[in-house]
């Protein structure tokens, strides 16, 4: 039986969820760049941290066209793939993109670190702020008469107002308050508060 997405999810979910350190929040199959990519994995700590899956039946290559999205949106990701894709994923992946290999042993998914993710130094104030709804691009700008504007003009001013660390933790902080208020109709598999 191939170690496809939903094997590696759930492991990585199991893994995530027992930290020392555990994230406020998971997200599962986040929008980003105004939906241009679905992250597969996204977790919550003082910024968001993207974890992209490619299991043995996934084109590896999809990684070239996600991770102009991610790179622009996250200062944090990390590929988790299978051993028939590690070279190429290290070939594929920037060296700034961390790297866990998923492998079954005894009848368990094990997932090994490769190589942690380092800062990314193509992310984009602009296009970060587009994972964000408009209301919340509108906390962010404090200002209400702002309403009519479309997102783009709020995340070109939410760019020039925040600094990168500044608007990724917004970004995070955010997030969480979406996938815990009760007014929410979103169904995030896992939440911690």
């Amino acid at each position: 039986m191939p170690l496809n997405d939903p094997e590696i999810r759930s492991a990585l979910l199991r893994k995530l969820s027992n930290q020392r350190h555990r994230p406020k929040a998971i997200l599962e199959e986040l929008h980003v760049h105004n939906g241009r990519a679905i992250a597969d994995v996204v977790t919550l700590h003082n910024e968001p941290h993207c974890y992209e899956i490619k299991g043995e039946n996934d084109r590896i290559e999809r990684i070239l066209t996600q991770g102009v999205f991610y790179n622009r949106t996250f200062r944090r990701i990390t590929l988790i793939t299978t051993t028939n894709h590690l070279s190429r994923a290290k070939k594929l992946a920037p060296p700034f993109w961390g790297l866990i290999l998923a492998e079954t042993e005894s009848g368990e998914i094990q997932l090994k670190h490769i190589r942690g993710a380092q800062k990314n130094p193509t992310f984009d104030k602009r296009k970060a702020a587009h994972t964000l709804w408009k209301s919340e691009m509108l906390s962010l700008l404090n200002q209400g008469t702002l309403k009519r504007r479309p997102r783009d003009f709020l995340a070109q001013m939410i760019s020039e107002t925040q600094s990168k660390i500044a608007l990724s933790q917004s970004i995070s902080e955010l997030l969480h308050t979406r996938v815990t208020s009760k007014d929410t109709k979103l169904d995030y598999s896992i939440q911690h508060t």
